[in-house]
């Protein structure tokens, strides 16, 4: 890896129809917090930013004629956000109390995890995770072999 690299980050940013509808389900069902939120002349938001934990998210109203389109535009999620907690089945269960709906049910998985999948209101997948066991890459190939 280079130095250029050293200061980089990573922020997933999502496309929902109403931010500020979003920001509230964020808050409650994650317990997350507003950073700060932008909006232009007309009143759009044009960015709004989250944390949660350590990790910050960003969020961008729709706007088809820019190619910015939220999952019920396009029809589903082509990106899945992998969020580790420490408890998913209360998470996925404040996500469904808010509006989400369970995808994958939270279950131990062979992989060592404790995981399912939650669909926000707004069409964005969530994966729900705890670290259950700790496994080796060739122990996990094997049991997804078996």
């Amino acid at each position: 890896m280079t130095d250029a690299y050293q200061e980089s980050s990573l922020k997933p940013r999502l496309v929902v129809r109403d931010v500020d509808e979003a920001l509230a389900f964020y808050g409650h069902a994650l317990g997350a917090t507003l950073l700060e939120r932008f909006t232009d002349q007309s009143g759009r938001v044009v960015h709004a930013a989250m944390k949660v934990g350590d990790s910050t998210f960003t969020m961008t109203q729709e706007v088809v004629g820019w190619g910015l389109t939220a999952p019920e535009t396009t029809t589903g999620a082509s990106v899945l956000l992998h969020f580790t907690v420490p408890n998913p089945d209360e998470m996925a269960k404040a996500m469904v109390s808010l509006g989400g709906e369970v995808l994958i049910e939270i279950e131990d998985r062979h992989y060592g995890k404790r995981e399912g999948r939650v669909r926000d209101p707004f069409g964005h997948s969530w994966i729900l995770s705890k670290t259950i066991e700790v496994l080796t890459d060739d122990q996990i190939q094997d049991r997804l072999n078996n």
